[in-house]
């Protein structure tokens, strides 16, 4: 006899929980501060990070924006203080996502 077939998917039981799992981060508003991406090696033994701060975001939307940020540059991170960081230099890759997501980013430093 022949196996029974299952379904072994991800089953939502509400669309607006498709929806919100689905949405980008939110442009900030125009009347925040500019968005800084430079680069440390402070406390780190000489590894650079690229950080991200001056966002004004709240947690859930800081963490969906790190994990974007770190899936476009192959890279890992992590979110401390408010301030995004991802490993490696990416400066001018960050700068030009999050300029087309809607933020006043800038790069910051040499």
């Amino acid at each position: 006899m022949k196996p029974k077939q299952t379904y072994r998917g991800v089953v939502l039981r509400n669309a607006s929980q498709a929806s919100r799992m689905r949405a980008p981060p939110q442009p900030a508003p125009a009347a925040t501060a500019r968005v800084r991406v430079g680069r440390e090696v402070a406390g780190r033994g000489g590894k650079g990070v690229t950080v991200v701060s001056g966002l004004t975001l709240d947690a859930l939307e800081l963490d969906e924006l790190a994990a974007r940020l770190k899936k476009l540059c192959g890279a890992g991170g992590t979110v401390k203080d408010g301030r995004i960081e991802i490993q490696g230099d990416h400066r001018d890759r960050l700068v030009a996502e999050l300029c087309r997501l809607g933020f006043q980013a800038k790069r910051a430093g040499g």
